[in-house]
């Protein structure tokens, strides 16, 4: 087994810079009313901090895999560019990236990266669908699912305050499968006084498997 540390760097930086210019050209563009010189003028002004945002990204995650690399044994990033499921799992994570500057969001991606790298992952094609949720969800609906599994009774006052945000964060959870509705059936569907993060809702096991992927690896720092 070779033991000496890696040399190749990331294997997303290139395709990262198309992602980059695409995102900041195609997502003005969608804009409505916005077309034309405007366009091209606000894509061009994007396109620094997008790219900033993009290194930092990748820088961040270089460093977290090296960091890896020396505490699991056998696992080299040179090895790790020829696997297809981790370069996947990395320019999937790089493109929700691009799209959030929330620091709880862009580490749960980071984790997602490593516990592929550490041979962890899931099926690839829950792995995507998990992507796409960290893509879609807030940082609320990550601590309102950690919270319905760890049942910190400390989370409750601060999440009580704001209901209509957690509130819609466990519709959401809920609505993807990955908490269980345990009220009785007259209580469902019904406007309720009380938070709904004061109910005993269940993480299902896509939603413990969604947690697992997001979490800090062993040997891994948090």
């Amino acid at each position: 087994m070779d033991d000496r540390p890696s040399r190749h760097p990331l294997p997303a930086s290139s395709p990262a810079k198309e992602i980059v210019a695409a995102a900041a050209k195609d997502g003005v563009a969608q804009i409505p009313f916005v077309g034309g010189a405007l366009a091209e003028g606000l894509g061009l002004a994007l396109s620094l901090p997008l790219a900033k945002r993009r290194d930092q990204w990748l820088q961040d995650l270089e460093a977290r895999l090296r960091e890896l690399e020396q505490r699991v044994g056998g696992l080299r990033l040179d090895d790790l560019v020829q696997n297809e499921q981790f370069v996947s799992a990395t320019l999937q994570a790089t493109q929700v990236a691009l799209r959030t500057h929330q620091a709880e969001k862009l580490k749960a991606l980071q984790n997602c990266v490593l516990n592929v790298a550490t041979g962890t992952a899931l099926q690839e094609d829950l792995q995507l669908i998990f992507l796409h949720l960290i893509d879609r969800f807030t940082p609320t609906h990550i601590q309102v699912l950690r919270h319905f599994q760890s049942r910190d009774q400390a989370n409750l006052a601060r999440f009580g305050q704001q209901q209509d945000l957690t509130d819609q964060a466990v519709r959401d959870l809920h609505d993807s499968g990955l908490l269980r509705d345990t009220r009785p059936y007259v209580a469902r569907n019904r406007d309720m006084d009380e938070a709904l993060v004061f109910y005993n809702w269940e993480v299902t096991n896509i939603g413990k498997q969604f947690l697992e992927l997001i979490r800090a690896p062993e040997g891994a720092k948090p």
